[in-house]
């Protein structure tokens, strides 16, 4: 069949939204009927050229929400009509990782920048040249075709609009501060940057009990959206947001400083071990460069003496099968906000105008909405 879909010739570049060809699933994948995508910084970093993908022609996205409508002879967890989100980690549920609970962690990982498939080869092409699929998903186009492990079925109650939402950014920033974080109860945490992923961070520390909830972002809309999901301060500038810390603490520091700014720099992580106190932990879970590799101001006898952690965080350090549901759940109890973080919808031709806003720190979260024209 032919879809339309948003595709990256060359980086820098930009997306163009064009007609691709995409072929029938195979045995272990099915055919989905977007219905949502939201625009994550990831798939930015691919356009800029900040991240090196496998290959280009590159279909992107990765965070999205659809409906089966046909499924390969070895699928039998799933059928037509099915709701599914997207799980840009694929679990094949057999590797050490996933066996160990640790799903984000799966040796089929190391195949998402390289734009084929778990099962091999590329469903999509474009006049006979193959195009790849960011993720192994590329949820930036109309239909598509993906492979079993890389689909989470959930509540079919759930508008797929908002569920596309925890196939990234919502689990992502969440898990950051209740499971690589660890707040807890009475805590002080720094949240540096407040975009999809930021505040989702801010949404998991204020459910976990933090007593201060402090945003550091520079774009003025932050300072209205933040309070919105349970921030108690919010500051333009990292050192104001420091010096309120240290007035609140004794002078000792944040109990924990969560980097969700959109391409981090080692400066930033050096900043944010600074305002940590003795034991405290730096989240890094923002993306920077895949080329920097300089982290100034960390300080070895510090990091020893003071017992500081520096922490990577990969979807929340939570497995997609597992989190998905849960964090749905609580939406569905009305303790989670996922409409409000849809600031705008778009539909798939105006992708690169969605990506501007999102650079100007205009939206908390776009998606893509493939209902509209």
């Amino acid at each position: 069949m032919k879809t339309r879909a948003a595709v990256l010739w060359e980086a820098p570049g930009k997306w163009t939204v064009q007609e691709v060809d995409l072929d029938e699933p195979g045995p272990t994948e099915v055919l989905v009927e977007m219905v949502a995508t939201g625009l994550c910084h990831s798939d930015d970093h691919f356009v800029t050229g900040d991240i090196q993908t496998g290959m280009t022609p590159m279909v992107g996205g990765h965070e999205g929400a659809g409906i089966v409508r046909k499924v390969g002879s070895e699928v039998h967890d799933l059928a037509e009509g099915d709701h599914i989100v997207t799980a840009f980690i694929p679990g094949c549920g057999k590797c050490r990782w996933c066996a160990a609970g640790m799903q984000n962690l799966c040796d089929y990982g190391a195949i998402i920048l390289e734009g084929n498939q778990p099962s091999g080869g590329f469903r999509m092409h474009s006049d006979g040249t193959d195009v790849g699929t960011v993720s192994t998903l590329g949820t930036f186009a109309q239909w598509q075709v993906y492979d079993q492990m890389s689909v989470v079925k959930i509540d079919p109650e759930v508008p797929l609009e908002v569920a596309c939402l925890v196939a990234c950014g919502v689990a992502t920033g969440f898990g950051s501060a209740t499971n690589a974080a660890h707040v807890r109860g009475g805590d002080v945490v720094l949240v540096i940057g407040a975009g999809g992923i930021g505040m989702n961070a801010v949404q998991g520390a204020a459910l976990s009990g933090a007593a201060h909830v402090v945003v550091v972002d520079p774009a003025p809309a932050k300072k209205d959206f933040a309070p919105q999901f349970g921030a108690t301060e919010v500051f333009a500038d990292f050192d104001e947001a420091d010096a309120f810390v240290r007035s609140v603490t004794n002078g000792q520091g944040a109990d924990s400083a969560i980097i969700c700014i959109g391409v981090v720099t080692g400066a930033d992580i050096g900043r944010a071990y600074g305002a940590i106190r003795k034991g405290g932990t730096v989240v890094v879970t923002g993306i920077g460069k895949d080329t920097d590799d300089e982290i100034p101001g960390i300080n070895a006898f510090t990091l020893a003496m003071y017992q500081k952690r520096i922490q990577g965080a990969l979807y929340g350090m939570a497995s997609p099968r597992e989190a998905m549901p849960m964090l749905l759940r609580l939406y569905q109890a009305g303790r989670l906000k996922l409409d409000e973080l849809i600031t705008k919808r778009y539909s798939l031709d105006e992708i690169n105008e969605a990506y501007n806003d999102m650079r100007e720190g205009i939206n908390i979260r776009g998606i893509i909405d493939f209902t509209r024209a």
